[in-house]
């Protein structure tokens, strides 16, 4: 299975601040050293890819670090410049683990689910929505591909749903605590709420019983799988009980799901801002190893 990481996925942050940004390389160090996938360089998005999601203000505004009003008050990143080309690298991560998805069936950005990033905003450490760039790049070839967005992050996906809403070739599936951040959700295609400190019963009962059947009536020929790690029960924000066996058990259902229909999955992080030092990165890890046992299918 191909991976997608580089050293640019780790940007500059004052010190002490929640986002581990030391889980980019921790993780990408793990998985080559126990040799559990291929890892390659994605390089950097082009910026013809990003104007078709994000406004040149925006995009402008990330780059030179004068944030819009918005962005300044809502994305939690003091801005340096490694910011604007972390960003960027991680959003071509997740285009070429699409496109290696297509070909070869499963892959991986070891980043990515930024689903918090608007047209003409960063919010909740999400700077570029790198999903809706992918799925965009993507449609020059194949129009009418059809994707659907299995959003198992601990937090609603507001901007993935907000970019989509209305588009009958992609369905937004977000399984997530109702009342935790974002305090406004917007419309997913299917939004799935369970209450805060959900533990494994209420969870999987939620997942179980609508993602299958989701699944099935939207027939996706490519599934990006969000597979957020706060969903872990010492995880700082994510609010639910999750244990790393629970968490496993998930990523097992979701692809044995995508997988045994055959349609081409792409794996993407999302959040993980566990209390823990190091657990976040071994948890992204363990999907992962995970991911590459369905190689094959």
């Amino acid at each position: 299975m191909q991976c997608f990481s580089s050293d640019a996925y780790t940007a500059v942050l004052p010190a002490g601040h929640p986002f581990p940004m030391d889980k980019f390389a921790q993780s990408a160090r793990m998985i080559r050293d126990e040799k559990i996938a291929e890892v390659i360089d994605p390089g950097t998005i082009a910026e013809r890819d990003l104007l078709r999601i994000h406004t040149p203000a925006y995009i402008d505004s990330i780059r030179t670090g004068n944030y819009n009003a918005l962005t300044a008050l809502r994305l939690g990143l003091p801005w340096h410049s490694t910011i604007n080309t972390r960003s960027r690298a991680a959003t071509a991560g997740t285009l070429c683990a699409a496109r290696a998805a297509l070909r070869d069936g499963i892959s991986a950005n070891l980043a990515g689910g930024t689903h918090h990033a608007f047209a003409d905003r960063g919010e909740g450490y999400c700077v570029f929505n790198d999903v809706a760039v992918a799925i965009h790049a993507l449609r020059l070839d194949e129009p009418l591909l059809q994707c659907m967005v299995i959003d198992l992050d601990a937090h609603q996906g507001n901007g993935t749903a907000a970019l989509f809403i209305g588009d009958a070739n992609v369905f937004t599936y977000s399984l997530h605590v109702g009342k935790n951040y974002p305090s406004r959700k917007e419309l997913s295609t299917l939004d799935v709420e369970v209450s805060r400190f959900a533990g494994a019963g209420e969870y999987f009962d939620r997942l179980t019983t609508t993602m299958p059947d989701a699944f099935a009536r939207f027939e996706p020929d490519l599934v990006f799988y969000n597979a957020g790690v706060d969903v872990h029960e010492d995880d700082r924000f994510g609010q639910m009980k999750l244990s790393t066996h629970d968490m496993a058990e998930r990523d097992r259902l979701v692809l044995k799901l995508t997988r045994g229909a055959h349609v081409p999955t792409v794996v993407v992080y999302g959040g993980g801002y566990n209390r823990a030092p190091g657990m976040t990165a071994q948890l992204h890890v363990q999907t992962i190893n995970i991911a590459a046992s369905f190689d094959a299918c």
